[in-house]
């Protein structure tokens, strides 16, 4: 084990691994078992989420979440990818993930959320701290991509804070909810 501190917590009877970040802060793997969370989680923010997040349009119920959730356990087991939780008081609030994690090629993606609630309390820059020391550190990433919508003030403000570098855009290189938009490349490299 790294010299990094690891908490185990309780949940529901299940113990948890996680990541304190400080001022209550905790960073959780999500698994398939915490589809119900998960799902009150994506109602309880559906519409902060639904102008940046797919999902938010997708996970509607504990059984969609569950699925949703599947997904990353299989990624996570096959390396290429893996999802967190960002707990405040033992609440969810948001999260991170490994969008993608290519150990081939040396390069993954972080994609993050967050409740309005708690933004502003710098928990997405802790917890995208955490993995991208871990990628490179850890896992030998020599790259670490941020991608967001040109529009989306709030991450690249936050891709700023984290040192990553805009490389470029794409233009009309996502659809989501009936538009074709524009997405903007961030980076930081080992």
């Amino acid at each position: 084990m790294s010299g990094q501190a690891q908490n185990v917590d309780v949940l529901e009877g299940q113990p948890v691994l996680g990541r304190a970040l400080g001022d209550d802060a905790e960073l959780r793997p999500l698994e398939p078992w915490q589809a119900a969370e998960f799902a009150g989680y994506v109602n309880r923010t559906r519409d902060a989420l639904k102008p940046w997040i797919p999902w938010a349009y997708t996970i509607v119920d504990e059984a969609s979440a569950r699925a949703f959730l599947q997904s990353y356990a299989d990624r996570q087991a096959a390396d290429t990818g893996r999802i967190f939780g960002l707990y405040v008081s033992g609440v969810m609030q948001g999260g991170v993930l490994y969008r993608v994690f290519n150990t081939a090629q040396g390069v993954c993606e972080i994609g993050v959320w967050l409740a309005p609630e708690v933004r502003g309390r710098g928990l997405i820059s802790r917890a995208c701290r955490v993995l991208i020391d871990w990628a490179v550190d850890a896992r030998g990433m020599t790259r670490v991509e941020w991608q967001c919508d040109p529009r989306n003030a709030s991450s690249i403000a936050a891709a700023r804070r984290l040192g990553l570098t805009h490389e470029g855009t794409h233009r009309k290189a996502f659809y989501l909810n009936g538009e074709h938009r524009d997405v903007q490349v961030w980076a930081i490299v080992a």
